[in-house]
């Protein structure tokens, strides 16, 4: 098992969306960024990364490379699922937590929760997405900004593989019992 933790931060600006979790919520300010500044999922991002011992996503999505400018979050999530793939990790879980004073983010929580399932090809209950205010203190509580962390588990197929076998009572065709 190997736990991963994501933290990011983005300034809320004039003239964007605001897109978290792959949601497009209404709202006066935005997030200000190369990609369309989820910060959410670039928090997800960096925990899963960080999880598989693979960086962070500057070194995957630099923010100096025009290929990723206004790009959406979701399809570099997208890719850091395939990463994660590639090296023989299962997601197991997500937990995450938005910090912003506003807008109020229950109403858009669960289909938060089934994007970035979806996209990682996982079930909707392996995806938890909190909100919390920081009740006016700080930069986000003065709404300069949104924080989000999040922290993930992976297992390796191999785990996942001697799970199976332990729960069927043996390694059935391998001639153990």
């Amino acid at each position: 098992m190997r736990v991963g933790l994501g933290y990011d931060v983005h300034r809320l600006v004039k003239e964007r969306k605001l897109i978290l979790g792959g949601v497009e919520i209404p709202h006066t300010l935005g997030l200000l960024g190369h990609s369309d500044a989820d910060v959410l999922v670039h928090a997800v991002m960096d925990a899963l990364l960080g999880a598989a011992a693979l960086g962070d996503i500057g070194k995957h999505f630099p923010d100096t490379d025009e290929a990723y400018r206004g790009i959406s979050s979701m399809k570099l999530l997208e890719h850091v699922g395939k990463l994660i793939e590639k090296e023989g990790y299962l997601v197991e879980n997500i937990d995450a937590t938005v910090i912003a004073q506003k807008p109020k983010l229950r109403p858009y929580i669960g289909e938060m929760e089934k994007n970035i399932a979806k996209v990682l090809k996982i079930q909707d209950n392996q995806v938890n997405v909190k909100a919390t205010t920081e009740e006016g203190l700080g930069f986000t509580g003065r709404e300069e900004g949104i924080a989000a962390q999040a922290v993930c588990a992976l297992s390796s197929l191999y785990e996942n593989s001697v799970m199976v076998s332990d729960s069927a009572g043996g390694c059935p065709g391998c001639g153990r019992k």
